[in-house]
């Protein structure tokens, strides 16, 4: 029988809370649905007012894996979902995901959330812009965190604060809040900072996506940036052997692990890591929000 559940006010079926989605840690679904319950307040300001995609996996890492825009089959009514603006389906819609009960609905589906870097209110204007440092084996997240560091200081020259996360799967993201722009303008501003640090660190960087050019390098992607594109949301789960989560770090955190010799290990956090760093931390990610920390876009 599937438990009926009460989140605020909304009647929710969470199916299936003993199946064990990671074998590897034996992590449950209903210990999945608990880090949402637990990380609600600081996930959805980071995805209300932007349509969300879901790379849905049911049966874990293990199973099969698909990642789906359009809301999927079953979506209760009071999820909101918008029209979003894309040429291979006119009257497309997404799912935005507006409060606990939206998000635990959307959990029960075993999904990671990726948005974009624009809200649903202004399509294809973007208010932040993101860099995604993927490490070719065998670069680890160390050398994306040499890069962040290169990264943060050439952002800074421009009057743009960068935040970082992990990517919750081998390499690091950064964030900068930037004054509404239109996604074009912020895609070309990302490539010529993937470019340019490429130029500055040839031994490390590489801004092409071939994988020839990639061992041993940190491939900065900027592809991320253009409006049709999305970024796993800040403290999502990812579909991984482990049950990892994209989680904010410090930049202390970054410089420490940028020192050669540094475990790739000291920056993974699992689910069971995110409520004491919040604790200590909270949302680390907290000055997106923040008007006055939003740069103009060279």
């Amino acid at each position: 029988m599937t438990p009926i559940t009460e989140v605020e006010g909304r009647r929710l079926a969470l199916s299936n809370l003993d199946k064990v989605l990671h074998p590897a840690t034996g992590t449950t679904k209903g210990e999945l649905l608990h880090h949402y319950a637990t990380v609600g307040p600081v996930i959805l300001p980071h995805l209300r007012d932007r349509p969300v995609s879901f790379l849905r996996y049911p049966d874990g890492p293990d199973g099969q894996l698909f990642f789906t825009k359009n809301p999927p089959p079953g979506t209760p009514s009071w999820v909101r979902t918008t029209p979003v603006p894309r040429s291979d389906a006119p009257r497309a819609r997404q799912v935005v995901i507006e409060d606990l009960a939206s998000l635990m609905w959307a959990a029960n589906l075993v999904v990671e959330f990726h948005t974009p870097q624009w809200r649903a209110s202004s399509p294809a204007v973007a208010d932040r812009l993101v860099l995604d440092l993927d490490p070719g084996p065998p670069a680890t997240v160390v050398e994306c965190c040499r890069v962040a560091v290169h990264l943060r200081e050439r952002l800074a020259r421009d009057g743009l604060a960068a935040y970082a996360k992990t990517s919750g799967a081998k390499g690091l993201h950064l964030l900068v809040p930037v004054v509404p722009t239109p996604s074009a303008r912020v895609s070309a501003y990302a490539r010529r900072l993937a470019v340019e640090a490429e130029a500055a660190l040839p031994e490390l960087v590489v801004h092409r996506m071939a994988r020839a050019l990639r061992p041993g390098k940190v491939f900065v992607d900027h592809s991320q940036n253009a409006a049709a594109k999305t970024t796993a949301t800040p403290y999502t789960l990812r579909a991984r052997t482990l049950p990892t989560v994209s989680a904010p770090v410090t930049w202390e955190e970054v410089e420490a692990c940028a020192r050669p010799g540094t475990d790739p290990g000291a920056l993974a956090f699992l689910m069971d890591d995110i409520a004491p760093r919040l604790e200590r931390y909270g949302d680390l990610l907290a000055p997106l929000f923040a008007p006055e920390r939003a740069g103009e876009v060279p």
